[in-house]
């Protein structure tokens, strides 16, 4: 079965966990169970913030860094999820529930891709 990686993209510092209303941790706790339950979660996570990284960049055969925050950068890698699914399709009704769960207030993406598997 195909494995997606789920990227959950929003605008840092634009809403803290905090300002969720009353009912988001139980959601989204009752979203993460039944994921797991049904044996399609494999692996989640939230990200530090952007001041808390590096990027490292390889451009005419040399190396640079530069550590973030990243000022330029309006939307950012928030957190993560790598999803066991029969099909694209079914990544994506999974991707579409976890942004319900969320305050309708915030402004959340998530892109869905398909993990290459090699050999």
């Amino acid at each position: 079965m195909p494995r997606y990686l789920t990227l959950v993209r929003i605008q840092e510092g634009a809403f803290e966990l905090e300002d969720a209303d009353e009912g988001f941790d139980a959601r989204m706790m009752a979203l993460f169970e039944e994921i797991t339950k049904a044996g399609v979660m494999l692996e989640t996570a939230g990200l530090k913030p952007t001041a808390d990284s590096t990027r490292i960049h390889w451009s005419g055969g040399k190396i640079s860094y530069t550590d973030g925050p990243f000022t330029e950068t309006k939307e950012v890698v928030g957190g993560y999820s790598i999803t066991q699914c029969k099909d694209k399709a079914e990544a994506m009704e999974w991707a579409k529930r976890f942004l319900e769960v969320h305050p309708p207030y915030w402004d959340v993406t998530v892109e869905v891709r398909e993990i290459e598997e090699m050999g």
